[in-house]
């Protein structure tokens, strides 16, 4: 899943240091109650409820991976070993995960990974369960925006998941007409930023990329540069999704510029047009590990993968006492603090910043500072975007946060 980072870029005795898992969110407060449900399947739905929110807010507490397994993930995990039940948990997951709750999207990948992988024919019931109406009509009978959200963050999912012949036939009309739709900037941004993301995980598979590749080149203007130069009003999630349009228009497809009825393939990519003159340190693309997303400006990084991806800067420090400022743009669980050459990232072991002795890390979402994979609690609120900056000041190789 992972590869191992090539160390000898950088010789540097403490370098800051970003450790950045999936970590999407938005602090927009709405809580969804589910849609009606048979007598027959409102125990079973009850069930479900329950162990998704309490899965929810006992997994900010799980930082030691061989410690004991939450109860109610377990619970999950057997309910959703038979079609039906595996079912119940994905609505579940779209009804009941809140768009308030920046763990939200994590806990939704880590579910849905425990479960058994799903066949075919379950998902396609999934997309008849998911339709407003079961003979046709919408696709989704979930209107509410948190709810269109985790809809895109389980297709997203489940793409990720069924790579290949698999991938390309859940990749129906519906779901591709739902996802590019969700596009449109009459919907809210972390709506547009996680059906970018789904699509993106659709386009791994080649047929795939083709697909979506024609549907946009025939559209009267391709939505990923209508979501890329959107710039009123700027808002935390806006500049996530425009920073997400514009890897995928780098990465992704062949994206198009339209003119008209004339449809012209020559879009230029970000690192051509932006200006590095006045930059004097950035992240490293030489010293990463594989799935994180680093913008063409080197100042800017993301991850959609499930596993904890890292990245040092290309400033050495070798001497004196030194800070850096952060700004982050969700509230989701990230380490952030200092390493040397010599700390490993290793994503698909879940090692990264604040897991050895030559790294030291602090994590915002779940206030704990890390060191040697191991974590202590430091009274801080929990961060978001609206209190950035916050500083990160080493002396003495203590490593000292501040919310400036």
């Amino acid at each position: 899943m992972g590869s191992c980072v090539c160390k000898d870029k950088i010789e540097d005795r403490h370098g800051s240091a970003h450790r950045v898992p999936y970590n999407r969110g938005h602090s927009l407060h709405q809580r969804n109650s589910p849609s009606s449900t048979s007598p027959v399947n409102e125990a079973a739905n009850s069930r479900v409820q329950h162990a998704v929110l309490e899965t929810l807010h006992l997994i900010r507490t799980l930082v030691d991976p061989e410690g004991e397994p939450i109860q109610a993930m377990l619970i999950l995990q057997q309910i959703g070993e038979t079609e039906s039940g595996w079912l119940d948990v994905v609505i579940g997951l779209i009804v009941h995960i809140p768009m308030d709750e920046p763990l939200g999207p994590a806990v939704i990948d880590l579910l849905l990974d425990e479960c058994p992988l799903p066949t075919k024919d379950g998902i396609m019931k999934l997309y008849t369960r998911l339709k407003h109406d079961p003979s046709g009509g919408d696709f989704m009978r979930f209107h509410s925006e948190c709810q269109q959200r985790n809809t895109c963050i389980v297709l997203g999912c489940l793409a990720a998941k069924l790579a290949g012949p698999t991938s390309v036939a859940i990749l129906t009309t519906e779901v591709l007409n739902y996802l590019i739709s969700r596009l449109s900037l009459s919907f809210h941004p972390v709506i547009n930023l996680h059906a970018l993301i789904a699509l993106e995980k659709f386009a791994q598979t080649s047929e795939n990329k083709r697909t979506i590749e024609n549907i946009i080149k025939s559209l009267p203007r391709n939505p990923f540069e209508v979501l890329e130069l959107d710039t009123k009003p700027i808002t935390y999630p806006k500049i996530e999704v425009r920073f997400c349009a514009s890897w995928c228009q780098d990465n992704l497809c062949k994206f198009y510029v339209h003119h008209g009825v004339k449809t012209i393939y020559g879009r230029k990519f970000a690192y051509e047009k932006v200006n590095l003159k006045n930059i004097n340190a950035m992240l490293n693309i030489n010293d990463v590990s594989e799935y994180l997303k680093i913008s063409a400006d080197g100042l800017r990084s993301s991850s959609d993968a499930s596993s904890f991806e890292s990245v040092r800067c290309t400033f050495q420090v070798d001497s004196g006492v030194w800070y850096y400022e952060v700004y982050i743009t969700t509230a989701g669980v990230m380490q952030i603090g200092w390493a040397t050459k010599d700390s490993s990232f290793l994503n698909h072991e879940g090692q990264g910043i604040g897991d050895d002795e030559y790294s030291m890390a602090y994590d915002g979402c779940r206030q704990l500072i890390w060191f040697k994979a191991e974590s202590r609690p430091i009274h801080q609120k929990c961060w978001s975007p609206e209190a950035c900056p916050y500083l990160f000041h080493l002396a003495d190789d203590i490593t000292y946060v501040h919310e400036l």
